[in-house]
């Protein structure tokens, strides 16, 4: 299954969102950006994370396909009070502004795909691996 954001953003797309998240094996792929909206899925390593994040403006959903996590937010980086196990099939809803990261305690890749509401990441995006993210100087804060 090919996920490529420049073919698609902004145009009509339907995609079995489960299969291609599940297929994808990098740590970010954006796989769609609109106006008000995008889509990622993202492949977290164990004992990796999706890193401690903060969007300023932009409403959050991630969808757990595969995979057990720890997800944590909270009002400021060091003061993450919300935590709580995630598993195949939960959603968690991050409100703007709200400091969150989720944690793969399990064995396998945690699966996951976010909807970004507005965009956060440039249009097309790959990261490879978290390090590429981490490395990456559009994606800091």
């Amino acid at each position: 299954m090919e996920i490529n954001d420049k073919k698609y953003g902004k145009k009509p797309y339907i995609v079995n969102i489960e299969e291609a998240t599940v297929q994808n094996d990098r740590y970010r792929t954006t796989m769609w950006t609109g106006e008000k909206l995008q889509v990622t899925v993202m492949s977290i390593q164990p004992n990796d994370d999706i890193g401690l994040e903060v969007h300023h403006g932009i409403d959050q959903f991630i969808r757990i396909e595969e995979g057990n996590g720890l997800c944590k937010m909270g009002p400021t980086e060091d003061n993450l009070n919300f935590e709580q196990k995630v598993q195949d099939d939960d959603a968690v809803f991050v409100p703007a502004d709200m400091w969150h990261n989720i944690l793969n305690t399990g064995d396998k890749p945690l699966k996951l795909y976010t909807i970004y509401a507005g965009p956060d990441h440039i249009p097309g995006t790959i990261h490879e691996t978290h390090d590429d993210a981490r490395n990456d100087p559009n994606e800091q804060d």
